[in-house]
């Protein structure tokens, strides 16, 4: 059994009250950033999950041209393409308060990945980091950031002693191209959250945690038994 004790749970009835709580949460570890060192920075994931969340965060008032937000990882797809992350926060979150925020993409206009690394990494080079708070997704697969099962680079990602801050990923699972920031560099952070909602990825994530069956080789294990940074997971069913 793993070292589970860096792991915080918060569960929530209804899911509205868990994106108003995440909201809160970050926003204000936002303005503390802000307050300390005059600027924050912020990674979150796409998919339909953190829509609410979103909305909610992009309503929050603190001096948002101060902030900065990139994504955990992006489909290697134009923003004008309906399965870009990019487009999605440009949508729900970007909005509001919190349009005034500087967005960094991890998309460059190149065919492939790999030939848009160098663009990226001099783009993510111009970032201040550690992190001021990063919010990884979770799939149905036990993927999180784009760690599929089966990734051609999975294990180059998950290496916590790697040195890469972004690689490609390419999985059969992932349909498009992937690009996606590695773990050891989304562990570079002041604060990490894992949400995910309903009761099937409750299981998945359950399993990946105790290292049950398949949940062994679910890469979302690796972010879950790792002791480098506390972990918040944020749920509902």
């Amino acid at each position: 059994m793993p070292d589970i004790s860096n792991i915080t749970h918060n569960s929530f009835t209804d899911c509205h009250a868990l994106a108003q709580a995440l909201a809160d949460r970050v926003a204000g570890q936002l303005r503390d950033a802000i307050a300390a060192r005059g600027h924050a920075l912020l990674a979150v994931s796409g998919g339909s999950t953190p829509k609410h969340f979103f909305e909610r965060l992009s309503r929050q008032t603190l001096a948002w041209p101060k902030v900065a937000v990139t994504l955990v990882d992006e489909r290697w797809v134009p923003e004008s393409s309906e399965r870009s992350n990019a487009r999605l926060v440009k949508s729900m979150l970007l909005q509001h308060e919190a349009s005034a925020a500087q967005f960094v993409p991890l998309y460059a206009d190149a065919p492939t990945p790999e030939a848009g690394l160098p663009q990226v990494r001099a783009r993510l080079a111009a970032l201040r980091l550690p992190f001021d708070a990063v919010i990884l997704g979770m799939g149905g697969d036990g993927h999180t950031a784009s760690f599929f099962p089966g990734g051609d680079r999975l294990d180059e990602a998950l290496d916590l002693n790697g040195s890469q801050r972004v690689l490609p990923m390419r999985a059969k699972g992932a349909d498009e191209p992937r690009i996606t920031f590695t773990l050891p560099a989304l562990l570079d952070t002041r604060a990490l959250y894992l949400h995910f909602e309903g009761e099937a990825k409750r299981e998945v994530f359950n399993d990946a945690r105790e290292g049950n069956g398949k949940g062994a080789d679910y890469p979302v294990r690796a972010v879950a038994i790792q002791q480098r940074t506390p972990l918040s997971v944020y749920w509902c069913p």
